[in-house]
């Protein structure tokens, strides 16, 4: 969405009109259920923290800077009550096997079903190694690799300095790779 579009739908959004958010609902869903998936690690609770997050940022849309992004804004929003859900429902993460429309690279349709095959099993090992890891290391990694946002987004969303972004981010993904490796070599 064009960002002067954005800001005058959010701009009749503080004004109480509520018709305008959901076009914003609508650019945000998809990214924002992708995180909400890799940090909550099932369909059904990612939902539920995408929808409460949407909640939230509406009820609160008042107290939203117009001069600012509205997705880092939002992003910090959906991660703290992602982080709520796990605490609260003493949830755990687990694997679900993903939707296809939220799949991270779908499989070429040049591609024969060996290189589908391929990419669907370091797509499930990837999933199983995030399972393995801290909350930290977990949400950061989905943030950086999975969603591609910037170190200084991803310092808004998480509430770190950036410095803290990039060795969080080295920590994680040698935490990652050390979950992997063992995976790697079993699976050959």
């Amino acid at each position: 969405m064009l960002p002067d579009l954005e800001r005058e739908l959010l701009r009749k959004c503080q004004a109480g009109d509520a018709r305008f958010f959901e076009p914003i609902v609508r650019a945000y869903e998809h990214r924002g259920m992708r995180i909400a998936l890799g940090m909550m690690g099932n369909h059904d609770d990612a939902t539920d923290a995408l929808q409460d997050a949407f909640v939230k940022s509406w009820r609160s849309i008042g107290r939203f800077d117009l001069q600012r992004p509205f997705g880092p804004w939002f992003f910090q929003i959906l991660r703290n009550q992602c982080r709520d859900a796990l605490r609260t429902r003493n949830a755990r993460f687990r694997l679900e096997a993903l939707d296809e429309r939220l799949e991270m690279n779908p499989a070429d349709p040049e591609t024969g079903p060996e290189r589908a095959w391929e990419r669907r099993a370091a797509r499930e090992r990837l999933w199983r190694g995030l399972e393995e890891l801290s909350r930290e290391h977990r949400e950061i990694l989905v943030l950086k690799e999975l969603e591609g946002f910037r170190y200084g987004e991803i310092a808004r969303i998480l509430e770190i300095p950036e410095g803290t972004v990039a060795s969080r981010l080295f920590h994680a993904r040698r935490a990652l790779a050390l979950v992997l490796a063992p995976k790697a070599k079993a699976d050959r």
